[in-house]
């Protein structure tokens, strides 16, 4: 089995197509098409139904799909390795976030992360924690900046970064603005503006609410903080969101009120990696910098 095979098959996977992946390659048509096909003989089995408008995994193309990203990141990750050894780091550097992320400040990491390392291609990619975590372990990431969803597992480690309390936040006309501290219970019968239900702040508020047996409704469904902020000042909902996020400019004449359910509601930011072996000189450079902030300058 060729390493040229493997990265064809990935990228026919993940175009479903076999003319962009071509073209994303730089190769024939035909010679993509005849390097799967050897891989199907070599495996016998098919891994792509094809059809005149996309193709799509079999079952075998799927069982190998994972296998074939790990290895390939793990290619990559000997080269750069090799490349750290001769005193250069360089190759890539592909991070995963999601968005304003409490524990780490991502763009000022990169920029210090530049101009120490310029030869290595930084790629960005934000995505809710549970997609991240998936990302980092198929080796599709190096590392990424998530909130913890699981304990760690052979694919994934977690550093932790930070814990911080959630709070509420409403329209300072809002019923319960005058409120000490608010629980789920009281909170059951409220319209609720959330994030998408793989980010981490909706799976902290989610689990908080399931502990207390309590149901809430969230009404306002959005995919990035201005925007949740914004619907809040609206008087269209309330948050319950990372304490960070009530300091924020924009969140100016808002009132934040404490959180507290059956269980401690606690969001837990942390570094996701792949296992020590398998992390990446570059990766663990940026590890180094976030470790390190007088190194930052």
């Amino acid at each position: 089995m060729e390493l040229r095979h493997l990265q064809h098959f990935v990228a026919v996977a993940e175009d479903q197509h076999f003319t962009r992946a071509a073209e994303r390659l730089m190769v024939s048509q035909s010679g993509l098409s005849s390097s799967i096909r050897a891989l199907e003989r070599e495996l016998q089995a098919p891994l792509f139904v094809r059809t005149t408008r996309r193709v799509t995994l079999t079952a075998a193309g799927r069982a190998l799909l994972g296998e074939a990203e790990r290895i390939l990141a793990q290619v990559r990750s000997a080269h750069d390795a090799v490349a750290a050894v001769q005193g250069v780091l360089r190759g890539s550097l592909t991070l995963g976030a999601e968005q304003c992320i409490a524990g780490v400040h991502v763009a000022t990491l990169l920029a210090a992360f530049r101009r120490r390392h310029p030869d290595v291609e930084i790629c960005l990619r934000q995505a809710g924690s549970g997609a991240l975590a998936e990302e980092v372990a198929a080796g599709r990431l190096d590392l990424a900046f998530a909130v913890r969803t699981q304990a760690d597992t052979d694919q994934l480690r977690s550093v932790p970064l930070t814990s911080e309390p959630m709070t509420v936040l409403c329209h300072p006309t809002h019923r319960l603005a005058t409120a000490a501290v608010l629980t789920p219970e009281e909170l059951g019968g409220e319209d609720f503006v959330d994030f998408h239900p793989d980010w981490g702040p909706r799976l902290t508020t989610d689990a908080a609410f399931a502990a207390a047996g309590v149901h809430r409704t969230v009404t306002l469904e959005v995919n990035d903080v201005h925007s949740l902020l914004e619907l809040v000042q609206e008087g269209l909902g309330i948050a319950v969101v990372p304490r960070h996020f009530s300091v924020k400019r924009e969140a100016g004449g808002l009132t934040a009120l404490p959180f507290k359910g059956v269980m401690e509601a606690s969001y837990e930011t942390v570094a996701m990696l792949p296992p020590v072996d398998a992390t990446s000189p570059a990766a663990r450079a940026l590890m180094v910098l976030l470790d390190a902030p007088d190194e930052r300058v």
